[in-house]
């Protein structure tokens, strides 16, 4: 979502916030717009996103604020390739060490610094600091740390190396399904059409119908706001991001209504 970051001045996007428990053995570590997510374990943990290239120190501040330490930090798992969710990676490995996992686009783009041409959002594309090594993850490969799991998702259109990730987080004998949801906005830059793209609006579908049919107690949105997580949060309940499932069909609805709405209005034009 680089392009639209850009126009809209970060809206406050990068701003600190508290580190919170999600549920179990993971943890909201990201900031006030842009989520990032750690996933504990005596063997190791793992960080979802790196989020924008001023995050690193904000993260770090976060997962040592929770008590952890940024060396036993193992795998930085990435989203996409776009500025606001890819720029502090590189810093973050420096940081602690790790290895990056990504699809296999995005590990391309990580490389290069920059997303794919191809990306929808390519026209006034951000540049960020290049990842030097990057490994690789197929659809519906389970990445492992000690006991932790991680399946990759993925869920392409907002880029094209899209990818979601879950895993099952336990807590007083408890289990439940967390879904990590990478950005499914239809959001592009330029006079980019999606009507034009009939492979992208396939990617879409691929999208929805995977998400719809994930398992997901819980989901963290790329970006919070996207899937409500701060009002339930301020809600004070008790494991206040538990959903039952609806949050990811809610998720997908959401976007399904954009894009639909995106599509009508390039028909009008």
């Amino acid at each position: 979502m680089a392009a639209f970051a850009n126009a809209h001045n970060l809206d406050g996007w990068n701003k600190p916030v508290e580190p919170f428990q999600i549920y179990g053995n993971s943890y909201y570590v990201g900031v006030s717009g842009l989520s990032s997510v750690l996933v504990t374990s005596p063997q190791g943990h793992i960080l979802i996103d790196g989020l924008l290239p001023d995050s690193p120190r904000l993260i770090a501040a976060s997962i040592r604020k929770l008590g952890f330490r940024l060396r036993d930090v193992k795998l930085i798992l990435s989203s996409h390739d776009h500025w606001d969710h890819a720029g502090g990676i590189a810093e973050l490995q420096r940081m602690t060490g790790a290895a990056v996992v990504a699809s296999p686009a995005t590990a391309d783009a990580l490389k290069q610094g920059h997303m794919g041409e191809d990306d929808p959002q390519f026209e006034g594309n951000t540049p960020y600091a290049r990842v030097a090594k990057v490994r690789t993850v197929r659809d519906g490969e389970v990445v492992k740390l000690g006991p932790l799991a991680m399946t990759a998702l993925y869920t392409p259109g907002h880029s094209t190396g899209g990818t979601s990730w879950t895993w099952n987080a336990c807590e007083q004998g408890r289990c439940a399904s967390m879904v990590f949801a990478d950005s499914i906005n239809p959001i592009s830059s330029g006079d980019y059409k999606f009507s034009a793209h009939p492979a992208v609006l396939k990617q879409y579908e691929q999208s929805y119908a995977a998400l719809e049919k994930a398992a997901c107690d819980i989901v963290v949105s790329g970006h919070p706001d996207f899937t409500g997580m701060w009002d339930k949060v301020k809600s004070g309940k008790p494991h206040a991001l538990l959903d039952g499932g609806e949050g990811c069909k809610a998720y997908v609805q959401q976007s399904r209504e954009k894009l639909s709405k995106r599509l009508a209005e390039e028909a009008g034009n």
